[in-house]
């Protein structure tokens, strides 16, 4: 079995989250997609890239709570760890601001927990064009 770490699983990854990113956004399955997945992006704490990745997610009011799934394997929720740091997930179509922490339990399981900011709120929507008749 190939380390989780070589270029081929990277390759791999990279290529699996393009289509889960493509499935989520298309017309047809994206709905059904969002109900469950998001993005999360963040900035990566050594690096100071920005990353947009697919996670599953749980929202409760303004809490957003990530499972990462297989943790010793992947370095995205790290960057979470201690005081935490700033993460945008889009919920119900729209990029919220929030601060994520990520906590390892007794069992090795690993939450990932964004407090999205209330006064970032849903954006609302951009209003309507209205028709301007020419001046007579």
């Amino acid at each position: 079995m190939p380390s989780l770490q070589s270029p081929f699983v990277r390759r791999f990854v990279r290529a699996f989250n393009t289509g889960v990113l493509a499935w989520r956004s298309s017309p047809r399955w994206g709905g059904a997609a969002r109900r469950h997945l998001t993005i999360l992006t963040y900035t990566g704490r050594r690096s100071g890239r920005e990353f947009s990745i697919p996670v599953g997610y749980r929202r409760r009011g303004e809490v957003v709570t990530i499972g990462a799934m297989l943790p010793d394997a992947k370095l995205w929720w790290r960057n979470f760890l201690g005081a935490g740091a700033a993460a945008t997930v889009e919920v119900d179509g729209v990029a919220r601001p929030g601060h994520a922490v990520a906590v390892r339990d007794d069992a090795g399981r690993v939450t990932v927990t964004v407090r999205l900011d209330p006064l970032a709120g849903p954006a609302a929507p951009a209003p309507a064009e209205v028709p301007v008749a020419p001046a007579e």
